[in-house]
């Protein structure tokens, strides 16, 4: 008797497992990819084509008349460079005030605790806060009337309100503040969960070599966040480059145009003065500053995950 034929399966090359695998991860993409082209790709599409059109509420509907650039031109020869400059104080402040307090934070809460969860808490409360709500606590809070002015008042300290959403010097600052204030919570999470991975044992070490305090923060501390500090930068700086609700709840641009950034001055431009083509010109030029800003951030990203 002749033993039956059994068939063999060739043994599967590692070329075409990886082959195989990249076609599985192209499924699983795919819906996201048709997802982003339709609500972010082809949006952008058409604000670029506005950008170098003529659109106005009357020819909204009808064929675009090219004018190249000059949406631009006129843009950035009138308003656009004044609130190019308030942009980028704006973005300085909020950068400057939500890294450097949010890693203080972060250092202030990095034990367990009862104390330390309940202000984690109270700071995800914060952050999680829909910004026309928190815009509108904050409004009422540097009014005339409001808590602020109250204490200082009250203190002594002056004897007429401060004017901090009516007065042009004061009003950018405040809201700058603001917006910093909101993304603290953030930045201190991120930084505290890069802080809770330092081992207690380089602590107990440090102490028994007689570290004080800010010893153990600039030679521990510091060197454990620095894979997130640059992440964090770039995302502060696009939220702040980016920021519209703040300024539209509290001070509407003004006093004036004091408060008007890019985001906000092209707001004003497509939807209050009906002149689409100039206002997409503006939007424009702050999305490339968003998408320069973007790449550094996928760059950074690349190099942790080659690092790690």
């Amino acid at each position: 008797m002749t033993a039956p034929l059994t068939a063999t399966r060739a043994p599967v090359t590692p070329r075409a497992r990886s082959g195989r695998q990249r076609q599985v991860r192209l499924v699983f993409l795919l819906p996201a990819a048709v997802f982003m082209g339709l609500f972010s790709i082809y949006p952008l599409i058409q604000l670029v084509r506005m950008s170098v059109s003529a659109v106005t509420v009357g020819t909204l509907n009808q064929e675009w008349v090219f004018t190249g650039l000059d949406n631009f031109s006129r843009s950035f020869s009138g308003e656009g460079a004044p609130a190019l400059t308030r942009t980028l104080v704006f973005v300085v402040v909020v950068t400057g005030l939500g890294m450097l307090l949010g890693l203080a934070a972060a250092i202030t809460l990095r034990t367990r605790g009862r104390w330390s969860g309940f202000l984690l808490a109270l700071m995800v409360f914060v952050w999680a806060l829909p910004p026309v709500v928190n815009g509108s606590v904050w409004k009422f809070l540097l009014a005339d009337s409001g808590l602020f002015n109250t204490v200082l008042l009250a203190s002594g300290l002056r004897d007429s309100p401060v004017p901090f959403l009516y007065d042009q010097h004061w009003a950018l600052m405040s809201v700058a503040f603001v917006n910093a204030f909101a993304v603290i919570p953030f930045n201190a999470l991120v930084f505290r969960a890069a802080l809770m991975n330092i081992p207690p044992e380089t602590f107990e070490a440090a102490a028994l070599d007689g570290a004080s305090r800010w010893q153990e923060i600039r030679h521990i501390m510091l060197p454990s966040v620095r894979s997130s500090t640059l992440v964090l930068l770039v995302l502060t700086i696009v939220y702040g480059f980016r920021s519209f609700d703040f300024i539209y709840v509290m001070t509407y641009g003004g006093p004036g145009t004091a408060t008007n950034t890019l985001p906000f001055l092209g707001y004003m431009q497509a939807f209050v003065r009906y002149d689409f083509g100039l206002g997409a010109a503006t939007s424009v030029a702050a999305v490339l500053g968003v998408l320069v800003l973007a790449a550094v951030y996928a760059r950074s990203i690349r190099r942790e995950e080659s690092e790690s």
